[in-house]
């Protein structure tokens, strides 16, 4: 079963979304995740998040963006089925590559503390957790809630 990673469109999005849907845990944003959302965010970041298709379906999706200093890696998923075959690390390499183009220097994600998976995962292909800073949200919007997939 061979695997081809490439760069999201916005055609990808019902079957990404479909994916997302389908993870234990996930948390998808009522506006953000929205096809609109998503949407503007590929146009605004063109060409650098991925998607990872196997036999014709999408298995596997990173959202990445920049805001031309720093790199960032959302929703990093890959099908429960489809674990442990390095297609999250062939993901990864897509994005780090495609943002080196982009002359970004560093990059950074967040990992939910509860989501052992994802946090071994980081760690085996070489991320650093950082212990010296505290990070900070503002909500703009009430409306853009998060539901989480159970």
């Amino acid at each position: 079963m061979e695997v081809t990673v490439r760069s999201m469109t916005t055609e990808d999005y019902p079957a990404v979304k479909a994916l997302w849907q389908s993870i234990r845990g996930f948390g998808i944003r009522s506006i953000d995740d929205s096809e609109e959302g998503v949407g503007r965010f590929l146009a605004r970041n063109p060409g650098i998040s991925v998607v990872a298709e196997q036999d014709g379906a999408i298995v596997g999706a990173i959202l990445c963006g920049h805001d031309g200093r720093r790199g960032c890696l959302y929703h990093v998923c890959v099908k429960d089925g489809s674990r442990r075959q390095g297609i999250g690390k062939a993901m990864v390499v897509f994005c780090m590559e495609a943002l080196k183009k982009e002359r970004i220097n560093k990059v950074s994600l967040i990992a939910f503390t509860k989501n052992d998976v994802g946090n071994a995962f980081w760690k085996e292909i070489g991320w650093t957790g950082r212990r010296d800073l505290n990070y900070y949200d503002f909500v703009l919007n009430e409306e853009n809630i998060t539901a989480f997939i159970r």
